[in-house]
């Protein structure tokens, strides 16, 4: 039974290593700052996706790639991973890593969205009718009413952000910058190796990070972070469980079954996500708020089905 259903089982193993990254990361970023984070990780990944191609294919760099995949790639990687990944991981410190999970399903719509604008893909209605439910059921999730006394003392009730507008829009630029990343990557990789292709953009991404971090200022806050054990044991397990693992059992998944598929099985993180926040972050949820997610992951689901 295992083997007829290898993709299906390695497409859930992804969304459970998605999920475990993002907390890890969550509680990482609030003991060192989500910058510090950002390039530690992408350098441990770096490793990890070396090790990898040493032993698989006897080299530790991207090797054979075209002029093409370096262009597009790094720049997937710079919009990708250092734009979206930085505004994804100062999400997580504001408003964690359940509600920040649950708008990062805005990824593929943008990512539809992105095509359509930019390569000529079509966007067909049941995908239009997947937006709009995942935007629906996001609202649903982050949106509550109030009541408030108006000039002639009678009760009035509003919609008001459950959780902070800064940390809502830090993670609709997470998603954005997954999403055109996403299209970029598509673009740039042709029949390039994935691994191969994702270390080029994880070195962008260090890149990236060295610029930004040199700019600020910020290196005695990654040199801290470093000697940090609590916050590296947390960010090696984000890194191992995802730009390693979680790539490696996506391309497995896509591998054993159809896309639609894989994509649709690993599109139930913001589900997955409830539970372990609840109990491992203390996480305060309304029935309201999973209902919110469900919908939001079945909007979701309509671009692959």
């Amino acid at each position: 039974m295992f083997q007829n259903y290898l993709g299906e089982f390695a497409a859930l193993t992804t969304a459970i290593f998605w999920t475990i990254t993002a907390l890890a990361f969550e509680s990482a970023g609030k003991k060192v700052g989500s910058l510090s984070v950002n390039i530690i990780r992408l350098t441990i990944a770096f490793f990890y996706l070396g090790i990898f191609s040493l032993i698989t294919k006897g080299v530790f760099l991207p090797v054979g790639a075209s002029v093409h995949n370096w262009i597009w790639l790094s720049v997937s990687g710079l919009i990708g991973f250092v734009l979206g990944d930085l505004f994804l991981f100062q999400a997580y410190v504001v408003i964690g890593a359940r509600i920040s999970m649950l708008i990062m399903s805005l990824a593929p719509p943008i990512a539809a969205i992105a095509g359509w604008l930019l390569m000529d893909e079509t966007m067909s209605a049941k995908s239009i009718f997947g937006m709009v439910l995942t935007f629906i059921g996001i609202s649903i999730a982050i949106l509550a009413r109030k009541s408030v006394d108006t000039p002639n003392a009678k009760i009035k009730s509003t919609l008001h952000f459950k959780y902070p507008i800064k940390g809502i829009l830090l993670a609709l630029g997470g998603a954005a910058g997954q999403g055109l990343g996403l299209v970029l990557s598509s673009y740039g990789i042709e029949n390039y190796d994935p691994f191969a292709a994702t270390q080029i953009r994880v070195i962008t991404g260090i890149i990236g990070f060295i610029i930004v971090i040199t700019y600020t200022g910020f290196w005695s806050r990654v040199k801290s972070a470093v000697m940090n054990i609590s916050a590296m044991k947390r960010i090696s397990v984000g890194a191992f469980f995802g730009p390693f693992l979680g790539v490696s059992f996506s391309l497995l998944a896509v591998k054993y079954t159809t896309s639609g598929v894989a994509s649709t099985i690993i599109s139930i993180v913001p589900v997955l996500i409830i539970v372990p926040s609840v109990f491992i972050m203390k996480d305060k949820i309304t029935w309201i708020e999973i209902i919110g997610a469900v919908i939001a992951v079945g909007g979701v689901s309509l671009f692959f089905i």
